[in-house]
């Protein structure tokens, strides 16, 4: 079997093509513009990298079974063309997925935020359960040496299911392909302004998702959400109604405990994450007490809340924190674990939607409970993606608290972050991109005087 990938380079994108390429009788070859790491490396390590960059239609020969595109690929890309002119099979991402495990049995982690996370929370459990699972999920885990796994064997498959676009040729958001058994939904706070325009158009994707759940699926839903609520009352009958919420929690010395087990991850979020996680779980047969045992030590997936270093009374974290929900729910978690401490919140606009000035007022006292509060955004991003120009003063109002200064140069961000008093602080620096060019972890250590632990 030959697969080639047109837009290889894509964190999701290479990790499948690894995936793929381990599997017995496959043969994988791709191309891209532009391969940047850790996807270079990843595909360097694994005898995937394409010889050169660009397009090469000459690649697209007769014997290829199947392509596999990439959403970073136009619908005018040359590979794409010539595919089309031999008649080879094309694939979306999510549709090879579905393709490949619709013999298990799949359950789909859905949801505006928390999906990384709880995905990551069930493979965690059915790991240490001893219980074979394929995946795909948005970020590494430990223990997990890619993101995406595929076999002949595992009778079960966990998927981060993610809303956005399919591809160039399908418009459909890309959980609607999985056709879950086990569906979860984490919630709803709209994103993507540029595919859904409008908050029903958003809500009605969550809604289509569940429309499309398996047979005498389970449909488990975060139930203090209203549109949650709402879809789940409209679900077709058959659909076994599993609604969670906060699990009873205390915190001592620093340290989250669920009943009397520690936990190494902290946050409500994070904790209504581990009770959506556990719920799924029981549908492999982990009874709740053993799921609760086996993530004690979980330190959450790569970006999310990790912890990049620690001194005697300060202590620093990343996340990939962007959107309002998540951005709200970071601060929130940081603030009730550390209540003693300064918290120093930083965060980065850097996505299409958290650019766009319509999309500024849902920010509002989303970093209300930070002592200090910086925002930064450039400028020549805004430009690059062809959006109207916003102002520091238009993005100070939109956040709505005083506690927030905003900064579109990243030299006078750092300069002020280093002003600050790191004693007895806890420092929260939240992207999805690098604040133009800082090496985050090697940052914060630089402030806080630090050693990782």
């Amino acid at each position: 079997m030959r697969i080639h990938f047109i837009a290889i380079g894509g964190a999701a994108m290479h990790n499948l093509a690894i995936a793929v390429s381990r599997k017995q009788g496959y043969t994988v070859t791709g191309s891209d513009d532009e391969i940047f790491d850790p996807a270079r490396t990843h595909l360097l390590e694994a005898g995937l990298l394409p010889a050169t960059t660009g397009w090469h239609p000459e690649l697209i020969t007769p014997d290829i079974d199947a392509v596999i595109l990439g959403m970073h690929a136009r619908e005018d890309n040359p590979e794409l063309l010539r595919a089309k002119e031999l008649g080879i099979k094309i694939y979306s991402f999510p549709e090879y997925l579905y393709e490949q495990t619709k013999q298990k049995t799949r359950i789909v982690v859905g949801g505006s935020h928390g999906k990384t996370t709880t995905t990551a929370m069930i493979l965690y459990a059915l790991r240490k359960a001893g219980i074979e699972a394929d995946y795909m999920v948005g970020a590494q885990i430990a223990g997990f040496d890619t993101m995406v796994r595929l076999s002949d064997t595992a009778r079960y498959a966990v998927f981060e299911g993610d809303e956005y676009l399919t591809s160039p040729l399908d418009r459909r958001s890309k959980f609607h392909l999985y056709h879950p058994h086990v569906a979860i939904l984490t919630g709803i706070a709209w994103d993507h302004i540029n595919v859904f325009p409008t908050f029903p158009e958003y809500v009605d994707t969550f809604r289509k998702f569940v429309d499309l759940i398996e047979p005498d699926g389970r449909f488990i839903y975060f139930s203090d959400d209203e549109n949650l609520r709402n879809i789940a009352s409209h679900a077709r009958k058959d659909i076994t109604l599993v609604p969670y919420d906060t699990p009873e929690h205390h915190i001592s010395g620093g340290i989250t405990f669920v009943g009397t087990t520690p936990m190494s991850v902290f946050g409500r979020h994070n904790l209504q994450n581990m009770h959506a996680a556990q719920l799924a779980c029981e549908s492999t047969g982990i009874v709740k007490e053993d799921f609760y045992r086996y993530l004690s030590d979980f330190t959450g997936a790569s970006n999310r809340l990790e912890k990049i270093c620690e001194t005697t009374d300060s202590v620093a974290f990343k996340d990939f924190a962007h959107s309002p929900s998540k951005l709200k729910a970071t601060v929130n978690a940081v603030r009730e674990q550390y209540p003693d401490k300064r918290l120093i919140a930083c965060m980065e606009l850097h996505t299409f939607s958290s650019l766009m000035a319509d999309f500024l007022p849902q920010y509002k006292d989303c970093m209300a409970e930070a002592d200090t509060a910086f925002v930064y955004f450039n400028p020549k991003v805004i430009e690059h993606k062809h959006l109207t120009p916003i102002t520091a003063e238009e993005v100070k109002k939109a956040f709505g608290t005083e506690n927030v200064t905003v900064f579109t140069d990243s030299n006078d961000l750092q300069q002020a972050l280093h002003k600050q008093d790191y004693s007895n602080a806890a420092l929260l620096m939240m992207t999805s991109g690098t604040f133009d060019g800082i090496d985050i972890p090697a940052f914060a250590k630089e402030l806080l005087k630090c050693i990782a632990k």
